[in-house]
């Protein structure tokens, strides 16, 4: 690896450092003065593509200039081979995610369904990430509602497994869906292997678009089952016939050679790019998913490129052809390792005429109207701050807003915890979860003091700080507040308020906004969606909260329900709560599965299934 020192506003020092870089294929590695990789990229020649960056006058976009601006040193790999170089670029910008790369995100907003092929009797699960696990992956679905509907269809329509692993083994008897006739009863009988897999065939057809040839088979057995008199069967078949008909009744054509192919559209600039992936599935659309990318360097063709690659590094499902609007540099490449993944050609095309440019256009007029209605939609939220800034006479523009919230049962397993809100959306990775150590008995002011401590007492550690925290609570609360941050010598970085609930006692019917140093709370009458927006992050600290002091209780009784047991210390409560996962599971778990831990005698055994009956 060798380092070329940069100054880039002195484009002469620039060129003479660039001297030392061989014109060859390899990485590059972008770094600021603190040492933080801002970028990766790759090239077929080093010197020629790091020396574009410093040899022009002025750059395309001002993102560029601006990351230029920034480059302190950059490292270079060289690599045998374009291709090594292409594999070395996508890994380095996975494990360091530099800012100005093309960083996808995982597709939790996109849920997919999970089928497990490594098992005998595989059933199908809804999946928010997709892994490198062996399994088959179907979607990502649009929304939850479209992947709960999908399998409600498939658990009415597929005689395949509904219940969990642990469920059918264990099962004592059969099924509700083995009665109803949705299930082939594994927890009843054994099952032929092959009859199941056959069920599967089915099942991963219709996830994979291929209603018409489903259909197909259904009909040729639904007239085996009537030549054979299994009215019955056939009657079973027809109705499933019918619903596989109406799902193709919603499906819309756009194709007429019945192929598999996705469609990238791009809208948008280097500030702000969003792209759409329109999937066609056997000539049907399936759907849309769009993926905002914010804050790149990159071109649009290498924009497609580095999408293309992470998108389907984790794929195995993909199409045999990929239409964009913009061809990679890269683009044989690409294909090759698209291939590598999938086992067949893998194809990457500009369409030029006919309805693959139509799916294009389509895919592109997606683009623009959803990064249009995004723009709108953050103008709207831009312009609710701004009211906020004003009507509570804030310091600062609540972008980051903290809020606090605090639960305890008489004192028992006391916690808090503090969820985040950045330009008016949950930001649900920095949330954070607070067991109160240091206050005994039932405070609530006490245990808000210790955790606003713990929050913002840290010194640059505490970074980032909010502009806006909320304490749940009236003036009390708020008081605790104030005192915390002033103790801290933080109080002037950010404002403090306290959200009160109505007391309808006293003929209160709003919630309350309480400002340090005010006596009465912030009147909002003409202002409702404010005071909606604070109960709304309110009710997210209280619902967060809540839900972990119902599981921190939980452990509680899980666990002096097991201290209770004869011959159960320590460590071997340790060991059935990691093997079996919860007090429910052990407490499911048979005789025979107990007694294969250490330790753990068919007497001990029985005892914890009689102690646990009476505790779960």
């Amino acid at each position: 690896m060798k380092d070329v020192v940069i100054h880039s506003t002195i484009a002469t020092a620039a060129k003479e450092k660039l001297a030392a870089v061989n014109s060859e294929a390899g990485v590059y590695i972008m770094k600021d003065d603190q040492g933080k990789i801002i970028y990766v990229g790759k090239a077929r020649d080093l010197k020629k593509r790091l020396s574009s960056y410093f040899t022009k006058v002025s750059h395309e976009d001002i993102k560029t200039r601006v990351m230029v601006s920034k480059i302190s040193t950059i490292d270079t790999i060289i690599t045998s081979t374009e291709k090594e170089a292409l594999i070395l670029e996508s890994n380095l910008i996975k494990r360091h995610r530099p800012r100005y790369n093309v960083n996808l995100k995982d597709d939790k907003r996109y849920p997919s369904l999970r089928l497990d092929v490594s098992e005998t009797y595989p059933n199908l699960t809804i999946a928010r990430k997709i892994r490198k696990d062996g399994a088959l992956y179907f979607g990502p679905y649009s929304s939850a509602q479209a992947v709960r509907q999908t399998l409600k269809f498939i658990n009415k329509y597929f005689k395949i497994r509904k219940c969990k692993t642990s469920a059918y083994k264990n099962a004592s008897r059969p099924c509700l869906n083995y009665q109803m006739g949705t299930c082939l009863g594994l927890c009843h009988h054994r099952v032929d292997p092959e009859a199941y897999q056959e069920v599967l065939r089915e099942v991963i057809l219709f996830l994979k678009g291929r209603t018409p040839e489903l259909v197909r088979k259904i009909k040729d057995q639904m007239q085996i089952a009537s030549n054979e008199f299994r009215y019955e069967d056939a009657a079973a078949l027809r109705d499933r016939l019918f619903a596989m008909n109406k799902t193709l009744e919603r499906q819309i054509s756009v194709t007429t050679d019945f192929g598999d192919r996705d469609v990238i559209g791009i809208a948008g600039d280097p500030a702000h790019y969003l792209i759409t992936l329109m999937g066609v599935r056997n000539g049907f659309m399936q759907g849309t998913h769009h993926y905002e990318i914010k804050e790149t360097m990159s071109s649009p063709p290498e924009l497609t490129g580095a999408f293309i690659q992470q998108y389907y590094s984790h794929r195995r499902l993909m199409p045999g052809e990929i239409l964009v609007q913009y061809l990679p540099e890269d683009t044989t490449l690409i294909e090759d390792q698209l291939s590598g993944l999938k086992g067949k050609r893998v194809r990457i095309l500009r369409p030029q005429r006919g309805e693959k440019i139509k799916l294009l256009h389509m895919a592109v007029t997606n683009a623009d109207n959803e990064i249009g209605e995004r723009i709108a939609a953050a103008a709207d939220d831009r312009s609710l701050l701004d009211r906020i800034h004003r009507r509570l006479r804030l310091t600062r523009l609540p972008q980051r807003i903290e809020c606090f919230d605090n639960s305890n049962i008489s004192g028992k397993a006391a916690v808090s915890a503090m969820v985040v809100f950045k330009n008016n959306k949950p930001l649900k990775s920095a949330y954070r979860k607070y067991k109160i150590k240091t206050v005994e008995g039932p405070d609530d002011y006490a245990s808000m003091a210790e955790v606003l401590n713990r929050r913002y007492g840290k010194g640059k550690k505490s970074e980032p700080l909010p502009d806006l925290v909320i304490v749940d609570g009236g003036k009390g609360q708020l008081n605790i507040a104030v005192n915390v941050m002033q103790s801290l010598n933080i109080l002037d970085k950010f404002d403090v308020i306290g959200v009160a609930k109505k007391d309808e006692l006293k003929g209160e019917y709003t919630d309350k906004i309480y400002k340090p140093g005010r006596l009465n709370p912030v009147n909002l009458e003409k202002d409702q969606d404010i005071l909606l927006f604070f109960q709304r992050i309110r009710d997210e600290a209280h619902r967060f909260v809540i839900n972990f002091h119902r599981r921190k209780r939980s452990a509680l009784s899980m666990t002096s329900a097991l201290d209770s047991i004869p011959g159960i210390g320590r460590q071997r409560k340790v060991m059935l709560l990691k093997h079996f996962g919860s007090l429910k599971k052990i407490q499911a778990a048979s005789i025979e599965e107990l007694t294969t831990l250490p330790g753990i005698t068919e007497k001990t055994a029985i005892t914890i299934k009689n102690v646990l009956s009476l505790s779960v």
